[in-house]
């Protein structure tokens, strides 16, 4: 029977999501707790790969299971699982959905402390004011606009295109914490990260909202601003549409 598991993790102690020889990755971790409890060898597909650092508040992934998942399964796996990595619950799926290609959006979230704040070590990138949130959601804007983003994305990354549709992207603020919320059909490769240095930019006064776009419309990723660090990055949500659950 195929399974959605809906995963959080903490990115701190993995390199990255994917699995990798001589790493440390969640992937790896995941499939060894799960091939233990189920006494099968379990394989799952992610719905995309997070970087180094990355954490995710809601990762999908998919796999065939020989048991049914209930919550006392869960809790067992769980417990084989380190206390960073979770499994939040379960769904059964068409035997043909796909965690990564059924996946009609996903959303991260980068969170950003204006105070310096001990407790926020490794959780959010501190940057201290001032900083214009009205300019930086003003140019977050503009990337509704547009679909090709090669200038936000890493460079030798084995894409066809570089084509994306951002659904929404906003900041906002809580007290001493700023929040940059962005959906989107699909993301390549260190985007949101780049976006979100570049934003900063005009945050500080240093880039025009010409200058955004123009970036944006040069397709260069030198023209861009810094990659700010994973470890303030969550992925959010995925979306996928309801059929996917439909079991026959």
């Amino acid at each position: 029977m195929r399974y959605f598991l809906d995963i959080s993790y903490q990115g701190a102690n993995y390199h990255g999501w994917q699995i990798q020889e001589n790493a440390v990755t969640v992937q790896g971790i995941l499939e060894k707790a799960l091939t233990n409890v189920l006494g099968a060898k379990i394989d799952i597909v992610g719905s995309g790969r997070t970087d180094t650092g990355v954490h995710a508040a809601s990762q999908i992934i998919h796999l065939d299971s020989p048991k049914e998942f209930t919550k006392d399964l869960i809790f067992r796996i769980n417990g084989y699982l380190p206390k960073d990595i979770c499994i939040k619950s379960a769904r059964v799926v068409k035997a043909d959905a796909h965690a990564r290609f059924d996946a009609i959006s996903r959303a991260y979230v980068y969170r950003i402390t204006l105070v310096r704040n001990p407790f926020e070590v490794g959780l959010a990138y501190y940057f201290y004011p001032p900083i214009d949130i009205e300019a930086m959601n003003a140019a977050a804007v503009i990337l509704l606009q547009h679909e090709d983003f090669e200038s936000f994305s890493k460079v030798h990354t084995d894409v066809s295109n570089f084509n994306c549709t951002i659904h929404h992207a906003y900041w906002k603020q809580e007290g001493n914490m700023l929040y940059f919320h962005i959906k989107a059909n699909r993301f390549l490769r260190g985007m949101v990260r780049t976006i979100v240095g570049t934003l900063l930019e005009v945050g500080k006064g240093r880039m025009t909202m010409e200058e955004f776009t123009n970036i944006i419309l040069a397709k260069d990723r030198k023209r861009a601003g810094i990659s700010v660090p994973a470890d303030a990055l969550y992925l959010s949500e995925v979306i996928y549409p309801e059929a996917v659950y439909t079991h026959d």
